[in-house]
C-alpha cells in the first residue's frame, strides 16, 4: 500500500507548543537526536523573524486585514505531508527526497497561496520523512452566505458592505468541506510521481491485483472502526437516556410515598397522575436496554471481523514475505537491479532500452535524459549506458553513463553548458529547497 498522507488541523491561539515540537526546541520521544541535523526549514522567515510562530503572526499583521480579530480566532492551520514508510523510504534511496519536498512546498502555494505558507521543516529524525507545513487562512472575495437570506426590516438602516477582495482571516473559507476533498485530490495527483496515490472506497468482490487487494482491505478496516466509533457513541447516549430515565422514576416514586405513604409505589403514582407513568418509563428502559445488548453485539461482531481481516492480511504479508527472501537468496542482485530500474525510469530511457540496459551489457543511446539535481533536461546526440559493479562496495550496482556515474555525467553536462554561455563552472551557486 503505497498512499500519499495529508493531514489538515486548524491550530489553537499562537500555537507555541507545536513551534516548539516543529523546531525541535524541545526534544520529543520519537526523534532520532543523532539525526536531527538533517531537518531542513524549506521557507525562509522575513527578515527580523526568527520562528514559526513569529512568522504567523507577522503574515497576519502584514496582510492588510482591517477587520479586527477575536481572540478565539483561528490563525493558523497545521499540515502534515508524507506518504507510505517503504516508498518514502525509495523516494529518499533513489534521490528524490529533495525534489519531492520541492513538488510539496509548490503544491502548497499554488493550493493556498505563496505568501500564506509561512513555514514548512522536513523531518527526517523520525521513522517516515514528512514535512510540517504552516499556512495562514487569508483569503479574498465574498464571504459565504447563508442558505436563506433575511429580508431587511422596514425602516432599519442599511450599511455599505465592507469591499469583497479586502484581505480577511477566515479559515472556514479555507477548509470547507468540498474544498478538503479538493486538496486530497490535488495532492494526490501531484505525488503520483513518486508512486503514491489517494486512498480510494472499498469496491465489490471482483478478479483483483495484490495491490488493490490490500487497499481495499485497508480502506475496510478503516470503514469498521469508524463503525465502531459510532456504535460505541449511540451505546453512551443510550446509557445516559437510561440513567435519566431511572432518575425520574425515582424522583416520582419519593412524590408518592409523600402522597400515601401506606399504599404501594405504582399504586400511589397511579392515584397522583391518573396513568402508569412508571409501567411506560420501565417499558422504555426495558427497551434501551435490549437496543444496548444490540449494539454491543454488533460492536463485538465488528471486531472479530476487524481481527479477522488483521489476521489474514498478516499471513499474506508474512507469505508474501518468505517469498521475497527466497527470491533475495536466489538472486542476490535483484535489489540492485530494482533500483536501477528506477533510477532509469527517473531519467526518462525508454521501456525497450531499460530492459536493453538491465542485461549488463552497454547499450548505445541518445536523446534527452532528465537530471533531479539541475531540474532539467540534458540531450546527447551519442553515449553509451552501462551497469558496472561499485567501486566501493562490489555487493552494489551503480549506472554508468560515458563511463561515468549518472551525476558525473549531469555535471560535466551542465559545466559544459555554463561554458558555452560564457559562466567559469567553478563559481558556487546558493540555492534554497522550496524557493
Amino acid at each position: 500500500m503505497k498512499f500519499a498522507v495529508l493531514h489538515i488541523e486548524k491550530a489553537s491561539g499562537n500555537d507555541a507548543a507545536m513551534t516548539a515540537h516543529i523546531e525541535r526546541t524541545v526534544e520529543p520521544k520519537n526523534a532520532d537526536k543523532s539525526r536531527t541535523h538533517l531537518n531542513q526549514e524549506l521557507i525562509e522567515f522575513p527578515e527580523g523573524v526568527t520562528n514559526r510562530t513569529a512568522a504567523i503572526q507577522h503574515r497576519i499583521e502584514t496582510a492588510g486585514i482591517t477587520r479586527k480579530i477575536s481572540h478565539n480566532q483561528v490563525r493558523a492551520m497545521r499540515i502534515i505531508l508524507s506518504g507510505s514508510h517503504d516508498q518514502m523510504k525509495v523516494v529518499a534511496e533513489t534521490g528524490r527526497l529533495n525534489e519531492w519536498c520541492s513538488d510539496n512546498v509548490e503544491w502548497l502555494k499554488q493550493t493556498f497561496g505563496a505568501e500564506n505558507i509561512v513555514s514548512a521543516v522536513l523531518h527526517l529524525d523520525e521513522k517516515t520523512p514528512h514535512i510540517h507545513a504552516t499556512v495562514v487562512p487569508i483569503v479574498t472575495g465574498e464571504r459565504r452566505k447563508a442558505k436563506t437570506a433575511k429580508p431587511a426590516a422596514e425602516g432599519k438602516k442599511t450599511y455599505r458592505k465592507k469591499s469583497p477582495n479586502a484581505a480577511r482571516l477566515c479559515v472556514d473559507d479555507v477548509m470547507a468541506r468540498d474544498k478538503l476533498k479538493g486538496y486530497h485530490d490535488s495532492y494526490a495527483q501531484a505525488m503520483n510521481k513518486y508512486g503514491l496515490m489517494r486512498g480510494v472506497e472499498g469496491s465489490e468482490a471482483r478478479h483483483i491485483s495484490m495491490h488493490q487487494y490490500y487497499r481495499d482491505l485497508f480502506v475496510k478496516n478503516e470503514n469498521l472502526k469508524e463503525e465502531i466509533q459510532e456504535l460505541q457513541e449511540q451505546k453512551v447516549a443510550a446509557s445516559r437516556q437510561l440513567s435519566h430515565v431511572k432518575s425520574e422514576i425515582k424522583t416520582e416514586k419519593m412524590k408518592n410515598t409523600a402522597v400515601d405513604i401506606a399504599n404501594t409505589a405504582i399504586e400511589g403514582v397511579s392515584s397522583f397522575l391518573g396513568i402508569s407513568k412508571v409501567k411506560r418509563q420501565q417499558q422504555e428502559i426495558d427497551e434501551l436496554k435490549t437496543e444496548n445488548a444490540e449494539l454491543q453485539t454488533e460492536v463485538k461482531t465488528l471486531t472479530a471481523q476487524i481481527q479477522n481481516n488483521a489476521e489474514e492480511h498478516a499471513k499474506t504479508t508474512d507469505k508474501l514475505r518468505d517469498e521475497l527472501t527466497k527470491i533475495h537468496g536466489l538472486f542476490p542482485k535483484i535489489k540492485e537491479i530494482l533500483r536501477i530500474e528506477n533510477i532509469c525510469r527517473y531519467l526518462g530511457f525508454s521501456d525497450k532500452l531499460i530492459r536493453d540496459i538491465l542485461t549488463m551489457k552497454p547499450v548505445y543511446f541518445k536523446g534527452k535524459l532528465r537530471s533531479a539535481e539541475f531540474k532539467r533536461d540534458f540531450e546527447t546526440e551519442r553515449s553509451v549506458a552501462e551497469i558496472k559493479p561499485d567501486l566501493k562496495n562490489p555487493e552494489k550496482l551503480r549506472l554508468t553513463i560515458d563511463g561515468v556515474s549518472d551525476a558525473a555525467w549531469f555535471r560535466q553536462r551542465h559545466n559544459d553548458f555554463l561554458g558555452k554561455v560564457g559562466i567559469n563552472p567553478g563559481t558556487k551557486q546558493k540555492s534554497k529547497i522550496g524557493l
